[in-house]
């Protein structure tokens, strides 16, 4: 805490004697005695340093000490210190009253009684350090009120401060940039008749407000419909305070703060979550009828499962496609090359060609499921059931409309099948509820489809796919799957989704592999890891939704190859491991299998 400043008293006698007398009876602890022979001398102190009280000696040569009160009378910086007059010479009321109307406060005669000298110094001492007090206690609340002025100006906030007749006495820079309006246009104006508001808006606050004045209700929250100088409508909340002095009010201050981007915000969160709401049951539903189609068609429960999950990973696929560009559609291409990647089709025997097309979200589901249909019955059934057969697609606009040939050739002869299966109905259904068409022929040479989707947009230039292209990147499954590679293998699933673990661990079981785990949690994948006794391992793309970089990195460390098991794209994944494999869910289990043998053989290589 800072010392308290000096109080300084003056003391202003021609003879040195008495000077110092005076100097040994007033000097204590914080008190400064400043001593002038002169009148002269004693301006010069004037000048220099703010005095507490004069003790000023009457008779000295050249300027008396009457002179020297009636100049410091004349000066602004002096006019207020306090006279205390010394004298050693007897003198008639005249002189006394000259003295007082000099602007002394006190007449001493020599010799002075030195207690009361003392008591007397004291008490202007006192004085002076209440003042002294004061005008500290001045000046910090003046920079505190500053800071608060400033902080408000600077605040998101505009403030606006109503009397007890609800008229604007308070308004900030911030209500300025808010609303527009200055604080000169607006002050005096009663709450109903700020054109921030409408009418019905305005009366409602100036109502709120009163019933805050009337009730003693010290503070309310209130949501208004405001109107910027410029017209444009601001969502506001208001947070309203009143202050009392008993049971009269001082002032009510409204604190505004602009949700307009907020509301936005929310509103587009709920548009959102609705319509992820009613994708997500979309899909559960079609993925419900696929389920029961597939089952109720299939001749036996083994041919089940490899359909059933084929056409789920042609939909995830197309999913994922609609997901890269924000559901604004997917381009035929991908769609195609998404089934060369599944591996429903072998490249070598697919060509096709044709112009760039986009197409819109629910055309695209549908096509990829027609895709898949087309490219597994060709397996099963037609060309591609046989070592010589190969299919052409070829689409182009017409019309309006997107039309799509799918051509088989070289497979075994093909008749017109006495009962339409799921895989026609879905075919024929799928294109039908777009507004489109499916129409098979089955010729000498091989099956026909002709396929028709309105399309309303225009195309671009068109191209022949490269037959001969790797579709399924490094990672793609092997044709083949070598369960023998992971055979006694030691393997961590690090996953959180219950349902998915259990299938992981199913999965790796039949291929012979000892499951370490599962992890669902951050903390006890480390511990597995930290074990050093797993040969690979299987990471979630996320556990809880937070980041699984760490768990990525203690096993890079450790050197324990592994594989991404993710719904996210690969974007979403840790940044550093584009080499590590990734494998989408749903995820098919030969896919699971070769790629965990990929990682066994490329440690061992090591």
């Amino acid at each position: 805490m800072p010392q308290p400043e000096a109080v300084k008293i003056l003391v202003v006698d021609d003879v040195e004697k008495n000077l110092i007398a005076m100097d040994a009876l007033l000097r204590r602890k914080g008190i400064e005695i400043l001593k002038a022979s002169s009148g002269t001398a004693a301006l010069e102190l004037l000048l220099q340093h703010d005095i507490a009280l004069a003790l000023l000696d009457v008779q000295m040569p050249g300027m008396d000490g009457f002179e020297l009160a009636e100049l410091m009378r004349g000066t602004e910086r002096t006019r207020r210190v306090p006279i205390i007059f010394l004298t050693a010479v007897a003198t008639d009321e005249r002189r006394r009253f000259r003295g007082y109307e000099t602007g002394a406060v006190d007449y001493l005669f020599k010799p002075v009684d030195p207690q009361i000298v003392s008591n007397k110094v004291d008490i202007f001492v006192e004085l002076a350090r209440q003042r002294l007090e004061i005008a500290r206690q001045r000046d910090q609340l003046a920079a505190a009120l500053g800071r608060i002025q400033a902080h408000s100006d600077n605040s998101p906030l505009a403030i606006v401060e109503f009397d007890a007749a609800l008229r604007v006495i308070g308004w900030t820079a911030g209500a300025d940039r808010l609303f527009g309006w200055s604080a000169i246009e607006m002050t005096g104006r009663r709450a109903a008749d700020l054109g921030w508001c409408d009418g019905v808006t305005g009366a409602a606050l100036e109502t709120v407000l009163r019933d805050m004045v009337e009730g003693h209700e010290l503070r309310r929250v209130e949501t208004i419909r405001a109107t910027a100088k410029g017209g444009a409508a601001l969502d506001c909340e208001c947070y309203c305070s009143a202050l009392f002095e008993g049971e009269r009010l001082v002032s009510v201050s409204v604190q505004i703060l602009d949700v307009t981007e907020r509301k936005r915000a929310e509103a587009t969160q709920r548009l959102l979550i609705g319509e992820l709401n009613h994708r997500v049951k979309n899909t559960l539903a079609s993925v419900q009828a696929i389920a029961t189609q597939t089952l109720r068609h299939a001749a036996e429960p083994a041919e089940f499962a490899p359909t059933f999950i084929g056409r789920i990973h042609a939909l995830a696929r197309a999913h994922s496609l609609l997901s890269a560009t924000t559901w604004q559609g997917a381009r035929l291409r991908e769609l195609i090359e998404g089934q060369l990647q599944l591996g429903t089709i072998d490249p070598a025997r697919l060509s096709f060609s044709g112009p760039e097309i986009e197409l819109s979200p629910e055309p695209a589901l549908h096509l990829a499921l027609v895709l898949h249909e087309l490219s597994t019955n060709a397996n099963k059934y037609g060309a591609l059931s046989n070592e010589a057969g190969r299919v052409r697609l070829v689409w182009r606009l017409k019309g309006g409309k997107l039309e799509l040939e799918w051509t088989e050739t070289g497979g075994p002869a093909v008749g017109e099948p006495t009962r339409k299966g799921f895989g026609t109905a879905l075919i024929e259904r799928s294109l039908k509820a777009e507004g489109g068409s499916a129409t098979a022929r089955f010729d000498a040479g091989g099956l026909h489809w002709l396929l028709t989707l309105p399309h309303a947009g225009g195309a671009g230039r068109a191209g022949d796919a490269d037959p001969d292209a790797d579709a399924g990147g490094d990672w793609a499954p092997a044709a083949t799957p070598a369960p023998a590679a992971i055979a006694g293998k030691r393997f961590a699933i690090i996953e959180d989704e219950p349902l998915v673990a259990l299938e992981l661990i199913a999965i790796l079981a039949d291929a012979g592999v000892e499951i370490v785990g599962p992890a669902a949690t951050a903390e006890h994948a480390q511990a597995l890891v930290e074990s050093g006794q797993i040969d690979g391992a299987l990471l979630d793309g996320n556990l809880q939704g937070a980041s699984v970089e760490a768990i990525a990195r203690a096993l890079e460390a450790h050197g324990v190859p592994f594989a991404f098991v993710s719904g996210y794209g690969r974007d979403h994944l840790p940044d550093g491991f584009e080499t590590v494999p990734a494998i989408g869910k749903p995820f098919d289990p030969a896919e699971i299998v070769a790629i965990a043998g990929a990682l066994v053989r490329g440690r061992v290589a090591a």
